[in-house]
């Protein structure tokens, strides 16, 4: 009954309302402007950052980065919650700093805008599947990428680890190699396989080692040892493809040797094999020198350390 009074409360107003109005001329124009496909009145902040993007983003390399929430983006299997609007301003920082401008100097600005996402969707919390792993970036058809966890960046202290493959991935302030470029590195990779193929050689290299169905039990630190870099690598051939190439350019010389004494002798000449041939893959498919891209984003990770997240310029 509350409901009801309240509607019909609602209805009483709006009709005197429109009736002490009905000899003033309406004014066309709509109070509400749309951003990013949601009507809301957009406030002063709001205009700065789309005009932002669209200077950074979408006018040099026609990607369009969606800070808002937008159900039709998002999997409707899981609850998330939108992203914080000035940790979106700071995360559209790192990821220009540390992603976009890295392949564009490592490669080209025209290497950017033929063959990164279209969109780039951030979303405040993390997706949680059923086996108690989570999803920390997505990337379909190689037209969006998705950025989950937005909400837990720390703006005042950027922290990324190039040193350590083993650190405590829980710590504060958040390692953003782990939560975010390690991820998004690994997802264009998949873009990039997937309009090039790379050689079936590498399937075969840990061919009936795979941990298909338990690869979340299996830990980082275990996994060398058995010719993977990661556990989550050891779950199957495309996501072992993606781990090699992602950790390698994220992790400095230091950090690779880590993984590499933790293998052992046997561990360690699987993990060099791969590395071998996705060094080959992207040198011969793409021109891209791992190496050359690796002492980049090894530059621009320092650097990101010292970036005022709390600003746009």
């Amino acid at each position: 009954m509350k409901i009801k009074y309240f509607g019909f409360m609602l209805l009483l107003a709006a009709s005197s309302a429109l009736t002490s109005c009905s000899e003033d001329d309406l004014d066309p124009n709509s109070i509400f402007s749309t951003v990013d496909g949601n009507d809301e009145a957009k406030s002063p902040e709001y205009i700065e950052f789309d005009e932002w993007i669209m200077k950074n983003y979408t006018e040099p390399y026609n990607i369009r980065l969606q800070y808002l929430y937008n159900d039709k983006e998002t999997d409707q299997s899981y609850n998330v919650v939108p992203a914080d609007f000035d940790k979106s301003k700071g995360l559209a920082k790192l990821v220009k700093h540390m992603w976009v401008d890295t392949y564009a100097e490592a490669v080209s600005e025209e290497f950017i805008k033929t063959y990164t996402p279209r969109t780039i969707q951030l979303i405040g919390s993390y997706e949680w599947n059923g086996n108690g792993s989570q999803v920390l970036g997505t990337a379909e058809g190689g037209l969006k990428v998705m950025l989950y966890g937005v909400n837990f960046l720390d703006l005042d202290n950027p922290r990324v680890n190039t040193t350590d493959p083993y650190a405590n991935k829980g710590a504060v302030p958040l390692d953003l190699n782990h939560w975010f470029f390690h991820t998004m590195h690994h997802e264009f990779c998949h873009i990039l396989t997937q309009k090039k193929d790379y050689p079936t050689d590498f399937r075969a290299i840990s061919a009936g080692r795979y941990h298909s169905t338990d690869w979340v039990n299996v830990k980082d630190i275990d996994s060398a040892k058995e010719g993977f870099v990661t556990g989550y690598a050891s779950g199957e051939y495309n996501e072992d493809f993606a781990e090699v190439y992602s950790t390698y350019i994220t992790m400095s010389q230091e950090g690779w040797n880590k993984i590499i004494d933790n293998a052992g002798a046997e561990g360690a000449a699987i993990i060099e094999n791969k590395l071998s041939i996705v060094r080959e893959y992207f040198y011969q498919s793409w021109g891209i020198d791992i190496d050359k891209l690796r002492t980049i984003v090894l530059r621009r990770s320092a650097e990101a350390e010292h970036l005022d997240l709390h600003s746009l310029n």
